[in-house]
């Protein structure tokens, strides 16, 4: 019969697991309702992390102390004599090749600063070559034709002319057929219809006389005659270099195309190769081409410029140039005037008015009124110098375009009739092609 205590083992671990497996069921349902309800609820902040305090140092971690210092090696035992020598030389030795590498080193700097200085000068003589050939050429360009140039036209045509005239009248000397020929001949040069009757009328008085024998002769007393009515009336002016007191004040005047605007610039140019200081007034205001062409030969000359507007009162740009030369010491003041028609009063009064403020500007201006006629408009270039005479009285002319013209005799005429000296003559685009006139060289000239 088996004993009681071993019967109650087998209900004794069946009550055990039954309890153990309640608990852990109740464990598992408490779980999962904290789990739900965790959830359910916001997140709690996470805790700031604080800084690891510091660990303090260890023995090893601490940094070592410097070292003390070892005491110096002992000195080396001293050198021997020979030693010391051998040193010195050695020292000596060293200093010598460092003497002559500097020696070396100066003579070779020496000489490549020689060579240097050696190939400026020679640049610099190639370009004084250069510059004297360039001033040369210019020289060349510049010296312009002579008078005789400038009237081979009119001297081919009138002499070759004469000469054919009187060859065939032999050595008898002239006759009244020959001096009407001689008169048409005359005409022909444009000398006008009253010089060549004083001049064949002086010839008709040599032939009563008879001083006419030959063709020589009788070219001679046309010579003559020619020769007393050019010097009578005036020697040319040459440019004056030496700078007056006061502004001289030139009014230049003439119709358009004669050559006015180009005169006044080889004027400056001449004056200011000169040494004299000038201002070029531009008071032709009615054409923007003229101030326009007046503005290089300005920059040519190194002369000063005054202009006005287009369409500004000319009398006060001629003003204006008088006021600006005496504030800079200028010597000289050309006025530039518009270049109208001669035959129209009320563009001549306006040249009276620039007159006028001229005198204004400064007393005793303008002190030359100079009129620029074209050559080879013949007798009407007289008409002109008529006209500008009686409304502004003119003191001087100015031919130009001589040596495109066979009608260089109109400087005989003007001469003679208007007794008006002829101051320059142009014979040429450069700016020494013009010439101050010479009246015996302009005899001289046409009869070759």
């Amino acid at each position: 019969m088996p004993s009681p205590v071993l019967a109650l083992i087998p209900t004794t671990l069946v009550a055990i697991v039954g309890v153990a497996v309640v608990v852990a069921v109740a464990l598992i349902v408490a779980g999962l309702w904290s789990a739900r309800r965790a959830a359910s609820l916001p997140a709690a902040p996470k805790p700031t992390p604080r800084a690891p305090e510091p660990k303090p140092e260890s023995k090893e971690e601490r940094p070592l102390k410097p070292a003390a210092p070892r005491p110096p090696a002992a000195a080396e035992p001293p050198k021997t004599e020979a030693e010391k020598k051998e040193a010195y030389r050695l020292k000596k030795e060293a200093e010598a090749q460092e003497r002559e590498r500097r020696r070396q080193e100066e003579e070779r700097r020496a000489a490549e600063a020689a060579e240097e200085a050696r190939g400026r000068a020679e640049e610099e003589q190639r370009r004084a070559a250069q510059a004297r050939a360039e001033a040369e050429r210019k020289v060349q360009a510049q010296a312009g034709k002579t008078l005789a140039d400038g009237l081979a036209k009119t001297r081919g045509g009138f002499m070759s002319r004469l000469n054919g005239l009187l060859g065939g009248s032999g050595a008898t000397g002239l006759d009244e057929h020959l001096l009407a020929q001689l008169e048409e001949l005359l005409f022909s040069a444009d000398i006008g219809v009253k010089t060549a009757s004083r001049v064949l009328e002086a010839a008709r008085s040599k032939l009563r006389r008879g001083e006419l024998a030959n063709p020589e002769a009788v070219k001679g007393a046309l010579r003559d005659e020619i020769e007393r009515i050019v010097v009578s009336a005036g020697a040319g002016a040459q440019v004056p270099a030496a700078a007056p007191a006061q502004p001289e004040v030139w009014m230049i005047v003439g119709v358009n195309g004669a050559g006015k605007t180009t005169t006044i610039g080889k004027l400056a140019a001449q004056l200011g190769a000169r040494g004299a200081k000038v201002v070029l007034a531009a008071a032709d205001t009615f054409r923007a081409a003229a101030t326009d062409q007046l503005a290089i030969w300005a920059q040519r000359s190194g002369a000063e410029l005054v202009k006005g507007s287009e369409g500004a009162d000319p009398g006060s740009v001629a003003f204006e140039a008088v006021k600006r030369a005496k504030e800079i010491g200028a010597s000289h003041v050309l006025v530039d005037t518009a270049g109208r028609l001669h035959t129209k009063a009320p563009l001549m009064e306006e040249l009276k008015k620039v007159k006028r403020v001229l005198q204004k500007a400064e007393p005793g201006a303008p002190q030359e009124i100079l009129l620029v006629l074209d050559a080879t408009n013949g007798q009407n270039a007289i008409a002109q110098a008529r006209q500008f005479h009686e409304t502004l009285q003119v003191t001087g002319l100015a031919l130009t375009k001589l040596d495109g013209t066979a009608k260089g005799g109109v400087v005989i005429g003007i001469s003679d009739e208007l007794k008006l000296p002829v101051r320059y003559v142009g014979v040429g685009e450069t700016v020494d092609d013009l010439k101050a006139f010479e009246p015996k060289e302009f005899v001289e000239a046409l009869f070759g």
